[in-house]
């Protein structure tokens, strides 16, 4: 039994900690999102990467959904005296993880091995996949018509400004890992976390290769709307799928991803829409899927599993 998941952000982390309880974590596979990916001070993070090692491994700040939990940041204190840099913080524990990344592909290691070496240190068992070694960046344009970094949306401008485009740039040089396309192509079930569908989940789609494989196995997927009753729980995925034209609604979820899964799962609260999901061709199942509480996170997986299992 083999379940890939398609990952990007806090909630992808959350459900994978569900489906490493619910299943035996060498059968679970996150295929993850890197066009977040920064350098900062020199150093390479990789925050989805970071967030889904750390949420795996008990480590992750439970409050801020990100970093590690009781970190200290002396270190971004001296740099904010010195007028450097600060606005993206970086914890004092957290940089060893970003100069040991930074140190290894500075000697020529792709970032395939250096996740497995960080995540194999922090005893993760399921399977992490940066879903390339090549460089991918989301570059935001602003209603203004500036373009920007997303991070610099999302951290520096704190996601509060409208926004009027995305563009990943790199997706279309980038080339996925045989790995990648082997843990889409042989899953049981492919799971299409919730995440936020465009800047999580689209530059793993714009990648050569994943898109095609992803929908030629489009009746064994199964997707989880990131939307609960018209919101994101964290993050801007709903104002951003609004700003960018879409319906922020799991119907709007159901219209990004009808020709990638077979199957949509949206929380109970949202039953009411099944009859317009169902019209864009997709299964319904309605679940808890809010993880907050023990249990709902490897319910949730369980239900993906059932849903995109061979019958």
């Amino acid at each position: 039994m083999r379940h890939t998941v398609l990952a990007g952000g806090v909630g992808a982390a959350r459900y994978l900690r569900g489906a490493v309880e619910a299943f035996d974590p060498a059968d679970v596979t996150a295929v993850v999102n890197v066009a977040d990916d920064t350098t900062l001070h020199g150093l390479r993070v990789c925050p989805d990467l970071d967030t889904c090692t750390y949420t795996l491994a008990d480590a992750i700040d439970p409050q801020r959904g990100w970093g590690l939990a009781d970190e200290s940041f002396n270190a971004m204190a001296v740099l904010g005296r010195y007028g450097g840099i600060d606005w993206f913080s970086l914890g004092d524990r957290d940089l060893g993880t970003h100069l040991y990344r930074t140190q290894r592909l500075a000697e020529g290691a792709a970032l395939t091995e250096v996740t497995a070496e960080i995540s194999a240190a922090w005893g993760v068992e399921a399977t992490l996949l940066p879903v390339s070694d090549d460089t991918i960046e989301t570059r935001v344009t602003l209603a203004g018509g500036e373009e920007v970094g997303f991070q610099e949306y999302f951290v520096r401008l704190a996601h509060s400004v409208e926004i009027s485009a995305v563009r990943f740039a790199g997706a279309q040089q980038a080339r996925p890992t045989a790995a990648v396309l082997e843990a889409v192509e042989s899953a049981e079930t492919l799971v299409i976390a919730p995440s936020n569908p465009i800047v999580s989940i689209q530059p793993l789609l714009c990648v050569p290769g994943i898109d095609s494989a992803v929908r030629a196995r489009r009746a064994r997927n199964v997707a989880v709307s990131p939307i609960i009753a018209g919101q994101a729980l964290k993050g801007p995925a709903d104002r951003m799928m609004r700003e960018l034209g879409e319906q922020a609604t799991v119907v709007g979820i159901a219209r990004r991803y009808q020709d990638l899964a077979a199957t949509l799962v949206i929380d109970e609260v949202d039953s009411e829409f099944t009859d317009e999901i169902e019209d864009q061709g997709m299964r319904v199942i309605a679940v808890p899927t809010i993880m907050s509480e023990p249990g709902v996170a490897r319910a949730l997986a369980e239900a993906c599993h059932q849903a995109g299992a061979p019958q």
